[in-house]
């Protein structure tokens, strides 16, 4: 789990924690006035458990202070807008995370993303984000509604053709020979990223396998406009919109840029992965 979710669920164990004891309740008594066992009061207070909104306004009630539910469920609310386990985001299903992303992809004009290990959501084919989708919707445990998040992953592709967006995306020449797919489908996506390199609004970049790098590849991830950075890991999907935290991803962006190739040579090296399918 983050390190950073981890201090922001503590913090708001420790604000549930200062509630009780003004209330002048142990634990078991507030427990009791709950309907829970102690030791899930222990572990909402200790940040060993995240607390449900539910939760939460039987703790302001408990406690004697109800209207303190509003401010508890605030800081539960900016907790799980910042770090959402792939598990409980994919519990609406796959289309509604894709939704989400792409309410912030119709406000952004300036895209800077960077991936290491697949092709960029955005570049997909559809055949291919199915089997992205479907690999890791395994790995969660989650595989229904494959269908409609591969359909708005797709949609969000029109703005590759809307005026005023611009896309500077880098990827890490390994995603161009992972096969997550079959041969077949890997070789239409190659095909696709070729078409889609001579788009006005893109600027792709292929950081080669052999190049002098300032920073080594890390997770895949996505700022929006310098205002929102969009970051994955195997456990969650972190929406960072701090100045410093922005600040940080362009500052790797910029790094990892420096080292990427682009055009003509980009094409090259993309052709080469294509060719390597040995698929006519």
């Amino acid at each position: 789990m983050s390190t950073d979710f981890q201090q922001a669920r503590q913090a708001l164990g420790v604000r549930l924690r200062e509630l009780r004891t003004e209330g002048r309740l142990t634990v078991r008594q507030l427990a009791g006035a709950c309907g829970w066992a102690p030791s899930k009061v222990s572990k909402l207070e200790t940040g060993k458990q995240t607390a449900t909104p539910a939760d939460l306004e039987a703790w302001a009630a408990g406690v004697g202070k109800p209207e303190s539910a509003a401010e508890l469920k605030g800081r539960l609310a900016g907790l799980e807008s910042t770090y959402r386990s792939w598990r409980r985001a994919l519990a609406g299903g796959h289309r509604a995370v894709q939704d989400a992303l792409g309410a912030q992809h119709e406000r952004t004009r300036v895209f800077r993303g960077f991936t290491a290990s697949v092709m960029p959501g955005i570049f997909q084919t559809p055949e291919y984000a199915r089997c992205v989708l479907t690999r890791y919707a395994n790995l969660h445990g989650v595989t229904r509604d494959i269908e409609a998040g591969v359909s708005s992953r797709i949609r969000r592709q029109e703005g590759l053709y809307a005026a005023g967006k611009t896309y500077r995306v880098l990827i890490w020449e390994s995603a161009l020979h992972v096969r997550i797919c079959p041969p077949a489908v890997l070789a239409d996506q190659l095909d696709r990223l070729m078409s889609i390199n001579g788009l006005s609004s893109v600027r792709l970049g292929i950081i080669p396998l052999t190049a002098d790098v300032q920073i080594a590849a890390g997770d895949d991830f996505w700022i929006h406009d310098d205002r929102l950075v969009v970051a994955e890991t195997w456990h969650a999907e972190m929406w960072l919109d701090s100045p410093e935290d922005v600040a940080l991803y362009r500052k790797v962006w910029d790094a990892l840029d420096a080292s990427a190739v682009s055009e003509r040579v980009a094409h090259r090296l993309i052709s080469r992965a294509r060719s390597a399918l040995d698929i006519p």
